[in-house]
C-alpha cells in the first residue's frame, strides 16, 4: 500500500528519500509491479523527472536509461532480436507501455523472460548512492542479492553488449503464458558461449559460460534435473531445456551465417 509519494526533479533529493529508514521509501518507475509485490505501507519515489529515459548505442554496448519503458525499447530498433521476442513474450502492449526496464529487472523472478535474455547477454546495471557515488554490477551479481544492492541506491542504467549474437525458445502452456521452459543463449565472435535457463525458482540461471559452445546442452539438462514444482516435473524439464538450448544454438548459427 503507497502512503506517500514523492517526484523528485533532482537526483540529490531522490537518494535523500531512499535512504530514510521510516517510512519505507520505494523507487517507482512505471509503477507495474509495486502494488503487486509490495503489501505493506511504503512511501515511493518517482524517477520519471530524472531523465533516465534514454536508450542510445555507446561503442559496443547499448546503454539504456532505468527508467525507459518496455515499448520504448521495442520500438527503439536498437536491440537484439531475442530481447524484442523477451519482451513481447513477457508483457502485453498496454503492460508495456508502462512496465520500466529496472522495475521489470528488480522484480524478475525465475520466469522472467526479460531478466533471462538479459542475462544471457551479460548486461550490467549502473547505480549511483548516496552522495552521487556511481556503482556497477553486473545482472548475475546482481539478482541474488537485489534487496541488499539496492539499499540506499537507484538503478540509473542498464548496459546490453551488442557484441554477440542471441536467441530466445521457451515452452509454456500457451503463447501467452509465461514460460514452463525457456532458454536464452548468446554466442560471441570470439566463441565464448552463455546460456540461460528460466521457468524454474527465483530468479534466471546462468548455467553455461565458457570459450566454445561445447557441452552446453548436457550442462543445461544437468542445471534442471531437479527443477519440479506445481508447473512441471524434474524429467521434463531437464529433458526440454537440452532441446530449447539446441533450437537456440541452431538459430545463432543460421544469422551468424546468414
Amino acid at each position: 500500500m503507497i502512503i506517500e509519494y514523492y517526484r523528485p526533479k533532482k537526483m540529490e533529493e531522490a537518494l535523500a528519500l531512499i535512504n530514510r529508514t521510516d517510512p519505507r521509501t520505494l523507487i517507482l518507475g512505471g509503477g507495474l509491479y509495486i502494488n503487486e509485490v509490495i503489501k505493506e505501507p511504503v512511501a515511493v519515489v518517482d524517477v520519471q523527472s530524472l531523465g533516465l529515459t534514454e536508450i542510445a548505442r555507446k561503442g559496443k554496448e547499448l546503454n539504456v536509461g532505468a527508467a525507459a519503458t518496455l515499448q520504448s525499447l521495442l520500438t527503439s530498433a536498437l536491440i537484439p532480436l531475442a530481447l524484442e521476442r523477451a519482451i513481447t513474450h513477457q508483457e502485453t502492449y498496454n503492460r508495456r507501455q508502462v512496465a520500466t526496464l529496472a522495475g521489470t529487472i528488480t522484480a524478475a523472478d525465475g520466469r522472467s523472460p526479460v531478466a533471462g535474455v538479459l542475462l544471457a547477454l551479460d548486461a550490467e546495471l549502473e547505480l549511483v548512492g548516496e552522495g552521487k557515488k556511481m556503482d556497477s554490477v553486473k545482472l548475475g551479481d546482481f539478482l541474488p542479492v537485489r534487496d541488499e544492492k539496492l539499499s540506499g541506491k537507484l538503478i540509473t542504467s542498464i548496459r546490453i553488449p551488442v557484441e554477440s549474437t542471441a536467441a530466445y525458445h521457451y515452452v509454456a502452456r500457451s503463447p501467452a503464458d509465461l514460460p514452463i521452459v525457456a532458454a536464452a543463449v548468446a554466442v560471441w565472435p570470439s566463441g565464448r558461449t552463455r546460456v540461460v535457463l528460466l521457468g524454474y525458482g527465483d530468479q534466471p540461471v546462468l548455467v553455461f559460460d565458457g570459450p566454445e559452445k561445447e557441452g552446453v546442452e548436457i550442462a543445461a539438462r544437468d542445471a534442471y534435473s531437479g527443477a519440479v514444482d506445481q508447473w512441471a516435473g524434474a524429467d521434463y524439464r531437464s529433458d526440454t531445456a537440452g532441446v530449447l538450448v539446441g533450437r537456440c544454438l541452431q538459430e545463432i548459427e543460421g544469422m551468424i551465417e546468414g
